[in-house]
């Protein structure tokens, strides 16, 4: 890790085993879905659509206007960029001889951000088709979300809120968030690191600098709200939870229990949100929510919706550890989410208790050594198969080093998950059962075919 005179911190690792003759670029920016302006929800989200430029500019790095994916694509690779609560990250991966034209692209476009307003409505377009089509699990979430921690949001945006906004506007957002102090930069590949931090040098010099005592105070302040909002998230989750253990003994349903909104479905069901611990300073906790998630989701509940229990059914059961199942992917308050589908007959709150039931069992424990092993298995496969994706490296190497202070590195994780025990799954369990969650109808709208 390297630190440039600006402030952008640089990671280059030199992993030629993973794609050899390959070079990914990861920039990760500390700016995402709750930093977005109060009615423009989706800014951040709109930005990372207009840092892929689709026309050139005289003295800007790609003045024919081929557009930034253009130039990725021309060159064999390929580019994408993801928006999150926390964050926005940008990956590339191109040919490794080609790795200083794909460096000076990315500064370019940094340098040259300047979208008129034409392509801001294009993008606002874009990004409302993107809303639509998010699919079920993503309003799912973001029900569960706003009731464990009032007034958070997902990171999409809302069509209605970004209608009107500006060119200005999303410049000035520009300038406030993608400072260097509040960026990453992350090489990984078949690179020599001493030749990446040479051309680093020389195209990133005046990435994020100009003006940058006045732009570096402006972002310390939106840093310190973010923090502070983050926090009144996590108190209003803990004492809801705290509410709920002091009624405990008389109502323990009532007493932790928010009912939100129906939300449409194709069939009927109910989803089932509880807060997941904080992955910087509990993380052995939250390691072990990821654990439980895969222990309910691969073996106990499948079988449970196969079978009768008490006169009731389920008909499916998936369970989601972050994010549609993006764990260590963000440091923002995020939640475990269980969909089950109910079958007829078997009403919302019937389903609840057969969830809890199962959560009991594991509570109750021992979990079986057998049964844990494969959980914890399965979550090594999935880091085993991402490790050897040279993206996901760079970006793990990137949000690790911008959002989880203190992080050992994503190499560091197979030893976490393998410290992980049976007993801390079943306390991870109890966490579940004794705190608060949401619970969340799906019912079939009228007319639906199921």
């Amino acid at each position: 890790m390297s630190v440039l005179p600006g402030g952008l911190r640089v990671c280059v690792e030199s992993v030629p085993q993973y794609g050899r003759g390959l070079a990914a670029v990861a920039l990760t920016v500390a700016a995402g879905g709750d930093d977005d302006p109060a009615g423009r929800h989706g800014t951040a989200h709109l930005v990372e659509h207009l840092m892929f430029p689709r026309s050139g500019r005289e003295g800007s790095a790609d003045p024919a206007g081929e557009g930034y994916a253009a130039l990725v694509a021309g060159a064999g690779g390929v580019c994408n960029a993801e928006t999150h609560r926390d964050h926005t990250v940008f990956h590339t991966t191109v040919p490794a001889e080609l790795l200083p034209d794909a460096l000076a692209w990315e500064a370019g476009r940094l340098l040259g951000f300047a979208p008129t307003e034409d392509v801001i409505r294009t993008e606002t377009d874009v990004i409302g088709e993107e809303i639509r089509g998010a699919g079920d699990a993503g309003r799912y979430w973001e029900s569960a979300l706003g009731a464990l921690y009032p007034g958070s949001r997902d990171s999409f945006g809302t069509a209605a809120e970004l209608a009107g906004i500006t060119a200005g506007e999303v410049e000035a957002f520009f300038r406030a968030h993608y400072t260097a102090p509040r960026m990453v930069l992350s090489v990984v590949g078949d690179v020599d690191p001493a030749r990446v931090m040479a051309v680093v040098r020389e195209v990133f010099g005046g990435v994020g600098v100009t003006g940058v005592a006045g732009e570096a105070r402006a972002a310390e302040g939106i840093r310190a709200a973010r923090v502070a909002r983050v926090a009144g998230e996590v108190r209003t989750a803990e004492e809801t939870r705290t509410a709920g253990q002091t009624h405990t003994a008389r109502a323990p349903r009532t007493a932790t229990e928010i009912r939100t909104a129906p939300l449409p479905a194709a069939r009927p069901g109910v989803a089932v949100g509880h807060p997941l611990p904080d992955p910087v300073a509990e993380r052995p906790a939250y390691l072990a929510q990821a654990v439980l998630a895969q222990v309910l989701g691969r073996s106990r509940l499948p079988a449970l919706a196969r079978s009768a229990r008490d006169g009731h059914r389920l008909t499916s059961a998936t369970v989601t550890c972050g994010y549609h199942g993006q764990w260590l992917a963000s440091a923002a308050p995020d939640l475990t989410l269980a969909v089950l589908g109910r079958a007829p007959g078997t009403e919302v709150g019937a389903a609840v208790d057969i969830w809890r039931s199962v959560l009991r069992a594991v509570a109750d424990g021992p979990l079986p050594e057998a049964e844990h092993r494969r959980a914890v298995n399965s979550l090594l496969v999935a880091w085993h198969r991402q490790a050897d994706s040279l993206p996901t490296r760079a970006v793990a190497l990137g949000r690790d080093a911008l959002l989880l202070p203190g992080s050992a590195g994503p190499d560091a994780l197979p030893a976490e998950l393998r410290r992980t025990t049976p007993a801390e799954v079943a306390a991870a369990a109890r966490a579940l059962l004794e705190g608060p969650v949401t619970v969340t109808e799906l019912a079939p709208q009228k007319g639906a075919v199921g």
